[in-house]
């Protein structure tokens, strides 16, 4: 029977939390710097993954890259989202921009082909927040997603610019066959779109056009073109109570 080091979830948890604090507090960065490294190029090599050193010292150059990401990513949640109040808040107290944060750093590492690691960080946050996107995914810059809980944004999605995304969202996949794994299979939502709650868009031929609004509930499985509006209709009917009946 062979032995797995699942243990190496609490480590990558404790790695995840550090690496996200050290992004933004340039007093954490210096207390962690030498752990981040040190437990990177340890969980590597658990992995049997190689040159972990040079690995490291590649993300560590692409850092300030997704730190400019993150920034425009919390402009648009202060921007999107009446509730907020300043930028501080959605650093501190967001779990949509914890999860993008997390995604952000997860992604650069999958790039690395590193996969096992940055699945491990997506899972710890999506344990917090909710939010399961896979590392895998390219997203585009000024990303929003609001209250967030329940969104699945699948390996082979593209997002462009400025999208918004509601809870309960999915881009998914149509079940294929293990042999089409290296295919596209995640839908393709273009700029400035708007997805609203529990909306389900599924295939990798989708692809939802530019300045579009899906509405919340609809089920999508053909590609929307640009500026379209998607909505589900039903009859909601509103009637005086008959009398004699109680709440």
């Amino acid at each position: 029977m062979k032995s797995y080091n699942v243990c190496l979830k609490d480590t990558a948890k404790t790695f995840t939390k550090r690496l996200f604090y050290s992004l933004f507090d340039c007093d954490q960065e210096k207390v962690h710097e030498d752990y981040l490294e040190e437990t990177f190029i340890e969980i590597v090599s658990k992995l049997e993954i190689e040159n972990g050193s040079e690995i490291w010292a590649t993300f560590k150059t692409e850092l300030p890259e997704i730190r400019r990401k993150l920034d425009l990513d919390a402009i648009a949640f202060e921007r999107n989202d009446p509730a907020s109040h300043s930028l501080a808040e959605i650093y501190m107290a967001y779990p949509g921009f914890y999860a993008i944060s997390i995604y952000r750093l997860s992604h650069a590492l999958y790039k690395l082909g590193v996969h096992i690691l940055p699945r491990m960080m997506s899972e710890f946050i999506h344990g917090i927040t909710g939010v399961d996107i896979h590392p895998g995914a390219t997203i585009g810059e000024s990303f929003y997603i609001d209250h967030g809980t329940g969104i699945v944004i699948g390996e082979t999605s593209i997002i462009g610019k400025g999208v918004k995304i509601y809870q309960g969202v999915t881009l998914g996949g149509i079940s294929v066959s293990k042999s089409l794994a290296s295919t596209k299979r995640h839908p393709t939502i273009e700029d400035n779109v708007c997805i609203y709650a529990n909306a389900t868009i599924l295939g990798g031929d989708i692809v939802i056009g530019a300045n579009s609004i899906i509405g919340a509930n609809v089920w999508i499985t053909e590609s929307v073109p640009e500026n379209s509006l998607v909505t589900y209709q039903t009859e909601i009917k509103i009637r005086p109570r008959k009398n004699g009946i109680r709440k």
